[in-house]
């Protein structure tokens, strides 16, 4: 099972509808997975319901696609908590992760991806080196929240191929 995280704990973001479009790709291409949205999170301390979900999603996932929207110049503080609270030797080590940069500017979040992929080679995870930036998230998505950019939905599913295949 492939867990997809959402990145944010922003209501309606464009992070969640750009997670939502990796799952439907997935879908097409008959692999199941499962979307873990962080609106729900806002404690900065383990309690009964992120233990429940870490062992129930995060531990017994083997693979996570990472989507993380750009927060001042790298990632948010709810993604650096999830990782930061989690029982980081049963959660990340030895699992593959991909990432994906979001933002409204023309960086696609570089910056964090590059953040991320050295905390996660910290934590002896595998992370794909084909990462995803998309940039100016607003022109990319339609009203119903999917990309529309052939040219960005190619890169995706290429570089979800990959990803089944790592």
């Amino acid at each position: 099972m492939i867990t997809i995280i959402s990145g944010t704990n922003r209501p309606n973001s464009n992070t969640l509808k750009v997670a939502n479009n990796y799952q439907q790709i997935l879908l097409k291409l008959g692999v199941e997975s499962q979307i873990l949205n962080l609106e729900w999170l806002t404690n900065t301390t383990r309690t009964e319901a992120f233990t429940q979900i870490e062992n129930d999603i995060l531990i017994p996932s083997q693979k996570f696609i990472v989507i993380s929207p750009e927060y001042n110049g790298t990632f948010s503080g709810i993604l650096k908590l999830l990782i930061d609270i989690s029982d980081v030797k049963k959660v990340w080590a030895t699992k593959k992760i991909m990432l994906v940069g979001v933002a409204s500017g023309r960086a696609g979040n570089l910056r964090g991806l590059d953040n991320l992929t050295n905390a996660f080679n910290y934590l002896k995870a595998y992370v794909l080196p084909n990462k995803l930036p998309i940039s100016i998230i607003n022109t990319e998505l339609n009203e119903a929240g999917n990309l529309i950019n052939e040219t960005t939905l190619e890169a995706v599913k290429l570089q979800v191929t990959e990803f089944i295949n790592f």
